[in-house]
């Protein structure tokens, strides 16, 4: 005769307590506690519940290769959410597009539109790449360096365009157009330069002072930099040639 096996009361053949072992697997009733790691290839809510896991501390969730190691970790924790694995990707619902990726080399953002509702912006600690950078709708475009300069290359050249309203570059020190193979052309309806030093009229004769001096000549120094003088019959420029020791 073989040996017999007794069972006890408490157990039930279709399971124990809250634990229900039906035909798709086991079944959890209300909340439950594992103190030992759990391994299940599937775990999912109810159709009318929410799925919940819950921690005193850290949630982690760890995924294995078949040697053990783990190829992936998503940890959630009462002060960050931490992600270790080789590529992250956020995909849309229909899971056909990258919203945003990361791995080592570089992070991709797929969306059409980012959008920074921060005051200050965005800062970059190093460069930026990209092919068009636009304000939004009545908005203001402002690129700004306030300790540093800022640089804008291109390989086919750098179009800076204000369609509807001005377009201002402002610094404090020295502001340098340069053209190595080319020209610096201006071209506008009035060309205005301000602020340019002029020769007093109370260098000519009497009767040239008392009338009102509204006409110009534009003089260049020899180092290039530029001084009104008043036009007359001839040329005054040479006459006033002494300023350009002073500006």
């Amino acid at each position: 005769m073989g040996e017999r096996v007794l069972i006890p009361r408490y157990i039930y053949q279709d399971g124990m307590g809250n634990l229900k072992i039906t035909n798709e697997g086991v079944r959890l009733e209300g909340k439950s506690e594992f103190l030992l790691p759990l391994y299940v290839k599937e775990v999912h809510s109810r159709k009318d519940s929410p799925l919940m896991l819950q921690s005193d501390r850290n949630v982690t969730v760890n995924a294995r290769n078949n040697l053990g190691q783990i190829t992936g970790q998503l940890t959630v924790g009462s002060s960050a959410v931490e992600a270790q694995c080789r590529r992250f990707e956020v995909k849309t619902q229909d899971s056909k597009k990258v919203l945003f990726s990361a791995d080592e080399n570089e992070i991709a953002i797929g969306v059409e539109k980012l959008r920074v509702t921060g005051s200050e912006g965005a800062v970059f600690e190093q460069s930026v790449e990209t092919p068009h950078i636009r304000a939004g709708s009545s908005q203001e475009l402002k690129l700004e360096s306030p300790t540093r300069t800022l640089t804008m290359e291109a390989p086919k050249g750098v179009h800076l365009t204000a369609v509807e309203g001005d377009f201002k570059a402002t610094c404090r020190r020295d502001l340098q157009l340069q053209s190595t193979d080319g020209e610096i052309f201006l071209n506008a309806k009035t060309i205005r330069l301000g602020n340019i030093p002029q020769i007093s009229t109370s260098s000519f004769s009497a009767s040239s002072s008392n009338l009102r001096q509204t006409v110009y000549e534009v003089c260049v120094c020899p180092n290039g930099k530029l001084f009104l003088s008043p036009a007359a019959a001839g040329s005054t420029c040479q006459s006033n040639s002494n300023i350009c020791l002073r500006i």
